[in-house]
């Protein structure tokens, strides 16, 4: 589709790539001129990004700067790229212990958003790519997140996925938050089955999870040690990530 087809969006955007390249906030009258917009759609434009949280109004300085939302933005793409970084390998190793397929993941509203998939040699190609999106309650991933966060922050998101059965919902989150990890079975894929493990940060939520999916036919003694293994990993992920002791 053409930029041409959707003026307000690229405008939007611009805006906000501006505004990252600026170490002050600036004028209205500035960001017209410097991407020569109207002045009502600057205005405009303005006045719904504010409202969104991605742009600050300063009146007393009549002028305009990055708003929180567009720092949380940023803010989560920092964390994830280390989480990445630091998950990659250990995952890659569990997944040789079933002949499956790791995966790194995190919390995005209702769903959970794949940041890291690997394969160990011939395992089977899935769903779950990076950037794919699922239900959380639907998978071991979200469900072993969810069981980490507040209760009203689970019913909303819950009932945002269209959820009908939230009572069965809360003892399959509460038997995952017993044991420490949760397991779907062919409840995505046929003939697979997945296990999870949170990464904790340092308010004990959930930053993220990692899981393995192994063919259901896998000895139940590989995947008990599939688990061992999942959660030392995810142990030494938080602790770099959000446990380290200043020095």
């Amino acid at each position: 589709m053409s930029a041409n087809r959707v003026p307000a969006a690229r405008h939007a955007l611009d805006i906000l790539k501006l505004l990252s390249t600026i170490d002050v906030p600036i004028s209205a009258a500035r960001i017209q001129g410097e991407l020569g917009l109207p002045r009502s759609t600057t205005y405009h434009l303005l006045a719904e990004m504010v409202d969104a949280g991605f742009v600050a109004h300063l009146p007393e300085h009549k002028t305009y700067g990055l708003g929180l939302a567009a720092y949380s933005m940023a803010s989560a793409y920092v964390t994830q790229q280390p989480l990445v970084r630091m998950a990659t390998r250990d995952l890659e190793e569990c997944a040789r212990l079933v002949g499956g397929s790791g995966h790194l993941s995190r919390m995005a509203g209702s769903e959970i958003l794949y940041l890291q998939e690997v394969r160990a040699p011939g395992a089977t190609s899935l769903v779950t790519e990076v950037g794919v999106r699922l239900q959380a309650h639907k998978t071991a991933s979200g469900r072993v997140m969810l069981a980490h966060l507040p209760e009203w922050e689970v019913k909303a998101a819950f009932d945002t996925a269209g959820g009908e059965n939230f009572g069965l919902l809360k003892k399959q989150l509460d038997r995952a938050l017993a044991r420490g990890w949760d397991q779907e079975v062919e409840e995505i894929s046929r003939g697979q089955a997945s296990v999870a493990v949170p990464i904790l940060d340092h308010l004990e939520r959930p930053a993220a999870a990692i899981a393995v999916t192994y063919p259901v036919s896998t000895p139940g003694d590989r995947v008990e040690a599939l688990i061992a293994a999942l959660r030392q990993a995810a142990e030494k992920v938080a602790g770099k990530m959000y446990r380290q002791r200043e020095k």
